[in-house]
């Protein structure tokens, strides 16, 4: 019998030891039992459990973003979710920056027309980010823009749980500026900015759909808190509809219109017309990617908290569609 390392192998591996009766085994049975039990030494440790305090930033957000009235996401939460793409989006492969809490710690960065309209909601994450650092110092305003996010997505009845990491450095030196999508810019040129940043085509047309819950307020100011689909307080997959059928009351970009119908993206873009499900199981990896641009090694050393994000919202759609699109700005 092989008794002097039974003790580490039952360890190792007690669920499969206790349910084996090993005095049934020859030596060499037993020993090709033993090379497929895992090695002590290369077992590795469970990932860190998600901070406490995230818990309560969670809270409270949940909160912030709800607008009581209709139980909708409201104006704080939509910005919440713009801040999180141009907080990382002002990065490509060649440059440094990315998700490094500068949108909000850079004090030139919120003056940037790029960034108009998350003049207000800037302050408001910082605020956040300086009171739970109190609780806990290894709170980040990177982290803090992108937790930030997806909770405002799950406010936003049918949006989905994006995988939500924290772990991310703060930077205060501003991201490189002309790196964000321009509202006027062509399909063509628009694939091509994101595809510097590691984001394909399909990708692209995924997140662009983040627009279901948008409001414009600097694009046409004829026009001030017009949304860019019929249902603005819902994540729902109207916007690729409205997109192309331009609704009344409905603000279309003109970089929108083009990305629905160049012939690289535009089956990408009808394919989720209708597909809740569709487009939010490709949102959520995208999402997940974007929260991640400039930060060397990814997700690697970084803590999942995505358990203390709250569960998706369903609002019944009757609730939604009854108010004119007006009373909802």
């Amino acid at each position: 019998m092989y008794i002097s390392k039974s003790s580490v192998i039952l360890t190792t591996a007690a669920s499969l030891a206790s349910a084996l009766n090993f005095a049934e085994y020859s030596n060499k049975e037993f020993d090709a039992v033993k090379r497929n039990l895992p090695d002590i030494e290369i077992i590795k440790p469970r990932q860190a459990l998600c901070p406490a305090v995230w818990t309560q930033v969670a809270t409270e957000l949940s909160t912030t973003f709800l607008n009581t009235t209709d139980l909708l996401c409201n104006d704080d939460a939509r910005a919440a979710i713009r801040a999180a793409f141009h907080d990382c989006a002002s990065w490509n492969t060649s440059v440094t920056g990315g998700c490094d809490g500068s949108l909000i710690l850079a004090p030139e960065e919120l003056t940037r027309s790029e960034n108009n309209g998350l003049q207000n909601i800037g302050p408001k994450l910082l605020a956040l980010t300086q009171k739970y650092q109190a609780i806990d110092p290894s709170v980040t305003a990177a982290d803090m823009i992108q937790f930030a996010s997806s909770v405002a997505i799950v406010i936003c009845p049918l949006g989905p749980r994006v995988q939500t990491f924290v772990g991310r450095n703060d930077s205060s030196t501003a991201n490189i500026e002309g790196l964000l999508p321009d509202v006027n810019a062509p399909s063509a040129d628009l694939i091509t900015l994101f595809a510097n940043k590691g984001i394909t085509a399909a990708e692209l047309i995924a997140l662009v759909g983040a627009h279901s819950t948008s409001k414009q307020f600097h694009v046409n100011e004829t026009q001030v808190g017009a949304p860019q689909d019929d249902t603005p307080g819902t994540w729902d997959v109207d916007f690729y509809a409205d997109t192309t059928s331009k609704p009344t009351g409905v603000f279309v970009l003109a970089s929108d219109a083009s990305l629905a119908a160049d012939p690289q993206t535009s089956a990408t873009f009808q394919g989720f017309v209708g597909n809740q499900g569709k487009w939010n199981g490709a949102f959520t990896p995208a999402m997940t990617k974007l929260g991640l641009l400039g930060i060397a090694g990814g997700s690697t050393g970084m803590i999942d908290c995505t358990s203390v994000v709250p569960l998706p919202r369903v609002v019944p759609r009757s609730l939604v569609k009854s108010q004119p699109i007006m009373d909802r700005i």
